[in-house]
C-alpha cells in the first residue's frame, strides 16, 4: 500500500467518521480505530526495513549495539504514546491522552538516563582535574 492509497483510505475513513459520528458514535469510533490498524500494519514493513538500516549504519560506525537499540526503543515509545494519545483524544478523553504523554515522555527519559550518563562521563574525563 502506497502513500496515495494510504491518503485516500483515510479522507474516506474521515468522511464516514463525520457522517456516522451523530448517529452512531461507538461505531464512528470503531471505524478510525480500525482505519488506525489497517494503515499501521500497511507501514509496518517500512519500519522494520528503517530498523534494519538504522542497525547496519550503527554497525559501520562502531557505536555500541545498547545505544542502538536504547535509541530504537526511544523511537518506538515516542510513536506508540502518539498513537494512544491520539486515539484516546478522537474517543474524547483527552485528560487520558495527557497522561499517556507524559507516561511516554518519562518512559523515554528513563531509556536516555543510561546514553546521559556516558555523554557526561565522557565529557569529565576530558576536562583536566584541579
Amino acid at each position: 500500500m502506497d502513500i496515495l492509497q494510504i491518503a485516500i483510505l483515510g479522507v474516506v475513513a474521515s468522511i464516514l467518521y463525520i457522517v456516522l459520528k451523530d448517529i452512531n458514535k461507538s461505531f464512528a469510533f470503531f471505524l478510525i480505530l480500525i482505519t488506525g490498524i489497517i494503515i499501521f500494519l500497511a507501514v509496518i514493513h517500512q519500519i522494520s526495513v528503517i530498523f534494519q538500516t538504522i542497525q547496519t549504519l550503527g554497525q559501520k560506525a562502531n557505536i555500541e549495539g545498547l545505544y542502538l537499540e536504547t535509541i530504537l526503543k526511544i523511537i518506538g515509545i515516542a510513536y506508540i504514546a502518539e498513537l494512544g494519545a491520539n486515539l484516546t483524544k478522537d474517543a474524547g478523553l483527552g485528560s487520558v491522552a495527557h497522561y499517556i504523554e507524559l507516561s511516554g515522555k518519562i518512559f523515554i527519559l528513563l531509556l536516555a538516563v543510561p546514553i546521559i550518563t556516558a555523554v557526561i562521563e565522557a565529557i569529565i574525563s576530558f576536562l583536566p582535574s584541579v
